[in-house]
């Protein structure tokens, strides 16, 4: 039987495929559309999301982390979830932000949301701080989705 990578390993690993992730935000960046589009008061800063997606980044990959250095049967499925979020993650902004499509942007995040609720379920039931780690995260994509939600319906013309 193989020995468990390190900890710190298999942090770099999943930091990896977060940041991966992050990388659409330069392939598609919000540009002169976003800018223009109307926006609620209660629109998070620019300069925040940089800072918050780093700090999720490193909460989701300290998490999975935890959950892959002990793993069981009941991690396998765990971190399956993690990997369906992530790509969910990935998904989101080509959507929003290349092809402009918020209506669409907005069923990605609910099935994000959902598979972000469903992993941190089932990290809790295995270690109950890799299960805390992801709660930012969910609020940070529920926030995420009445934001979309309201940009859309505050800009109907702007694309679907």
């Amino acid at each position: 039987m193989l020995d468990q990578p390190p900890f710190w390993l298999l942090f770099v690993t999943f930091l990896a495929a977060c940041f991966g992730a992050g990388a659409t935000g330069a392939l598609f960046p919000p540009g002169a559309w976003y800018e223009s589009l109307k926006k609620p008061s209660w629109n998070p800063p620019n300069w925040l999301f940089p800072v918050a997606w780093t700090t999720l980044y490193l909460c989701m990959s300290a998490s999975a982390a935890r959950i892959a250095g002990g793993m069981t049967a009941a991690a396998g499925l765990a971190l399956a979830m993690w990997g369906v979020q992530i790509a969910l993650n990935t998904l989101w902004t080509p959507v929003f932000f290349g092809l402009r499509k918020m209506r669409a942007a907005l069923v990605v995040l609910v099935l994000l949301w959902l598979s972000v609720a469903l992993t941190m379920v089932l990290f809790w039931r295995i270690d109950w701080l890799a299960g805390l780690l992801f709660l930012p995260y969910l609020a940070w994509v529920s926030v995420a989705c009445a934001l979309n939600l309201r940009l859309w319906q505050l800009n109907p013309g702007a694309f679907a």
